[in-house]
C-alpha cells in the first residue's frame, strides 16, 4: 500500500494561511499595546512590528517592548485553533511573510540580532504548537501508514 496523504485544496489554504496572518499581527498590536503601558513608553508606532533598525539594548525601553511583544506574539498558540496540524508549515510561512513585509516596510534586510529573535520565536512557536495539536487533536490526528513503505 502506497503512501496517501490527504492534501487541502489551495482555497482552504490560502484561507488559512490568511487568518493566521491577521491573526498573528493581531496578537502583535495588542501585545505591543499592553507592553507600552506596562513600561510606560507613551509613543506608539503603528510601524512597530517592521521596526528592526532601533538600537538592541537593554536599556532601551523601546527596544525591550519590540523584542517582548514578537517573542509573545511568536508562542502563536492560536494557530493551532486555526489549522489544528501542520502548524509548523503554517508558523513558517506566517515568518516567511512578516519577513518579507518588514524589508518591504523599511527597504532592507533585518539585523543579525533580528534574526536571532525571529529564529527563537519561530522555534518556540513551532515546538509548543505542535506539541498543543497534539495535545488537542491527537485523535484527529492523521498518521501515514508505514507497513508497506
Amino acid at each position: 500500500m502506497a503512501l496517501q496523504v490527504r492534501v487541502a485544496p489551495s482555497k482552504v489554504v490560502s484561507q488559512n494561511l490568511l487568518i493566521c496572518v491577521i491573526l498573528f499581527y493581531t496578537v502583535y498590536y495588542v501585545a505591543l499595546g499592553r507592553y507600552w503601558v506596562m513600561l510606560k513608553v507613551y509613543v506608539l508606532d503603528v510601524l512597530a512590528p517592521s521596526d528592526f533598525k532601533t538600537n538592541p539594548s537593554w536599556l532601551n525601553t523601546n527596544y525591550k517592548v519590540l523584542l517582548i511583544s514578537s517573542e509573545v506574539t511568536f508562542c502563536g498558540l492560536l494557530f493551532v485553533l486555526v489549522v489544528e496540524e501542520w502548524v509548523w508549515d503554517y508558523g513558517i510561512s506566517v515568518t516567511i511573510l512578516h519577513v518579507a513585509i518588514t524589508s518591504t516596510v523599511m527597504l532592507e534586510s533585518p539585523l543579525t540580532s533580528h534574526w536571532a529573535a525571529l529564529g527563537f520565536g519561530l522555534i518556540s512557536m513551532i515546538c509548543g504548537d505542535q506539541i498543543l495539536a497534539y495535545c488537542l487533536f491527537k485523535d484527529n490526528l492523521i498518521y501515514p501508514d508505514l507497513d508497506d513503505f
